[in-house]
């Protein structure tokens, strides 16, 4: 199979796995989301699905009651998802810009959300892709370890693999095959159940390969 062969079969079964697969962290809008991506740096959807109830439900979940709160309160609260101290401060002063600057609304562009405290390349995205439907892709442990397996990058950077993926595949795929793969990589191509050698679609892709696929860190 050429790259494109095999990006398009792994558009197809996807597709086919998870024809519409829920956004994995519980939001109800974009600020909620943002807070929600923010985070769960370093820590499962899981638990912050834990958290944010707890948070928005005690301090608030506009940017107007979350800059009112005393960020040891938030600390309190967010410190089981890790990186409390950084997170609690980020969550409380991007509120607080996103008062003062942006009349209360979440940016609705890249360049201005990734000026945010605690905000990077992938929350921003995760955001203009699940909140506002901007054709966005963005890239975690789990589709930078499967871009690698599946022949569609180098892997040598998270920024190498988002730039690959977006030439292979159609952009009206973009927002719903970035959940689809980490639906897929969480569930079958994990990265200790899976070496490039034994999950389905890298059976298919690659029926030959007899050695375990390495990949770099994103």
């Amino acid at each position: 199979m050429t790259k494109q062969e095999r990006a398009d079969y792994v558009l197809k079964r996807l597709t086919e796995l998870y024809p519409n697969p829920p956004v994995p962290l519980d939001h109800t809008d974009a600020f909620t989301l943002l807070i929600a991506v923010l985070l769960s740096a370093q820590c499962t959807d899981k638990r912050v699905n834990l958290v944010t109830p707890v948070l928005f439900g005690q301090l608030g979940d506009t940017p107007a009651k979350l800059a009112k709160a005393e960020q040891a309160d938030i600390l309190a609260i967010v410190k089981p998802c890790g990186l409390g101290p950084q997170k609690s401060k980020a969550i409380k002063e991007l509120s607080r810009i996103i008062l003062e600057d942006h009349q209360g609304q979440v940016p609705k562009t890249l360049e201005e959300l990734e000026t945010l405290p605690g905000v990077g390349h992938k929350t921003a995205q995760v955001v203009m892709a699940q909140a506002y439907e901007v054709p966005s892709f963005p890239v975690d442990t789990h589709i930078h370890r499967l871009a690698t397996r599946w022949g569609l990058s180098n892997g040598k950077s998270v920024t190498q693999t988002e730039r690959d993926l977006k030439k292979v595949f159609p952009e009206a795929s973009w927002n719903r095959l970035h959940l689809q793969i980490i639906y897929y990589g969480r569930e079958f191509c994990t990265a200790r159940g899976c070496d490039g050698t034994i999950c389905e679609i890298c059976r298919t892709l690659f029926p030959d390969r007899k050695k375990a696929v390495k990949h770099k860190k994103a």
